[in-house]
């Protein structure tokens, strides 16, 4: 009676098995999948909001500085240009205006990945004759805001507003599609 009992569990459990169905769910047909574009920051990595100051005794000689590299297939082929604009948060607070944009032939092709790369540079003097003030109209702990909009031959354009957060957030990626710079004394 034993072996009876033991031998009907395991049929029960082999019939639960058997009775399970798998279906075959289609691979993802990767080339027909739309692609885009992120800028990813190489230096100084990791880069976060803390990263950048400038000085207020020294808007000049202080600055935000970072490489970054335009990350398309084909090694940033479609890539065509990255328009970056600019707010203050301070007193009184400037809403964004248009900075500059970086045009595709700024980039340089990197020996080590293929990608274009170009060295960003923004000097505090510069963030004040964007915004239009002077040094008594800012304070330590205000802040310049940069925003960047990767645009691509075809037309599309990837910002913070249509990218998700594993590309603007994360590491790997490290492209957040946005720069404060800190104002400190």
């Amino acid at each position: 009676m034993k072996y009876i009992k033991r031998f009907s569990f395991f049929l029960l459990i082999g019939l639960f098995f058997m009775a399970c169905e798998t279906q075959m769910i289609d691979k993802l047909d990767d080339f027909n999948l739309e692609n885009g574009g992120y800028m990813r920051i190489v230096t100084p990595f990791p880069a976060n909001s803390s990263t950048f100051k400038v000085s207020r005794a020294n808007m000049g000689g202080t600055k935000l500085e970072l490489v970054h590299e335009a990350v398309t297939p084909e090694k940033g082929a479609r890539f065509s240009a990255y328009d970056l604009e600019m707010s203050f948060t301070g007193s009184p607070a400037i809403a964004y205006k248009t900075y500059k944009s970086i045009p595709a032939s700024a980039y340089a092709s990197d020996p080590s990945t293929g990608y274009p790369r170009h060295t960003f540079s923004v000097t505090g003097t510069e963030a004040m004759t964007t915004m239009g003030l002077d040094t008594s109209k800012i304070k330590a702990g205000d802040k310049f805001v940069i925003r960047g909009t990767m645009k691509l031959t075809d037309g599309k354009s990837f910002n913070t507003a249509n990218t998700g957060a594993n590309i603007t957030g994360g590491a790997f990626y490290s492209s957040p599609f946005m720069y404060t710079i800190n104002v400190t004394n």
